[in-house]
C-alpha cells in the first residue's frame, strides 16, 4: 500500500475572456479581492482559433491569463470553478450586454509538469472532481517546452500562450526553491 502524501501547493491560473475590456477589469477585481494579488499577467491575446463562442459571447474576443501570488491546494479547483461560474452569472446580471455570456472565466492550475483546467463539461479524458466539476490535463511539460494533448483546445496550442506558461512555471519553481 502506498503512503498518502499531501500535494505541494500549485500555481492558480485564471483564463479570462470577453469582448468587453470592462468585463475583464471587473473579473480581475473580483479575483484579486478573493484570491489576492496577481503575480503574473499575460498580454491580451486575440481569441481567433475557433468560432465556438461567438454565438454566446460575440466577436472580437480577447483573452488574458492571471497567475496568483498565493499558491493553492489543487484539491480546491472544483470550488474555484464554481466561484468563477458565480462571477460570470453575477456579471451577466449586473451589466446589460446583447450576448448571453459576456464573460468567460476558466480557472486551472500549473505544476512543474502540467497545466490542468476545470470545466463543467464531461468527456472521456476528463476526471470528475466534485459537484459537477471536471478536470482536464491540458498541457504537459517535456523537453523544456509545453506540449499539447490530443484534446487540447486550439488556443492552448499557441506558442505565445506557452511563453507565458513558461514564465509561470519558472515563477513556481522559484517559489519552491525559496521554500514558499
Amino acid at each position: 500500500m502506498g503512503e498518502r502524501k499531501t500535494h505541494r501547493p500549485v500555481l492558480l491560473l485564471i483564463g479570462a475572456f470577453s469582448r468587453y475590456p470592462a468585463a475583464l477589469d471587473w473579473a480581475r477585481r473580483q479575483a484579486e479581492q478573493l484570491l489576492g494579488p496577481i503575480a503574473l499577467e499575460s498580454p491580451l491575446f486575440d481569441f481567433h482559433e475557433t468560432a465556438f463562442y461567438e454565438r454566446t459571447m460575440g466577436g472580437n474576443i480577447r483573452k488574458q491569463f492571471w497567475a496568483f501570488e498565493r499558491l493553492i491546494d489543487p484539491g480546491t479547483l472544483a470550488s474555484l470553478k464554481r466561484t468563477t461560474n458565480d462571477w460570470e452569472a453575477q456579471y451577466r446580471g449586473e451589466f446589460s450586454t446583447p450576448e448571453p455570456r459576456p464573460l468567460n472565466l476558466d480557472p486551472g492550475y500549473l505544476t512543474e509538469a502540467k497545466l490542468v483546467l476545470a470545466t463543467t463539461k464531461d468527456r472521456d479524458h476528463r476526471l470528475y472532481l466534485d459537484q459537477g466539476i471536471f478536470a482536464e490535463g491540458t498541457l504537459y511539460f517535456q523537453g523544456g517546452k509545453w506540449c499539447p494533448r490530443e484534446w487540447t483546445y486550439p488556443d492552448y496550442r499557441r506558442s505565445d500562450y506557452h511563453q507565458f506558461f513558461l514564465l509561470c512555471r519558472q515563477y513556481l519553481r522559484d517559489r519552491y526553491q525559496a521554500g514558499t
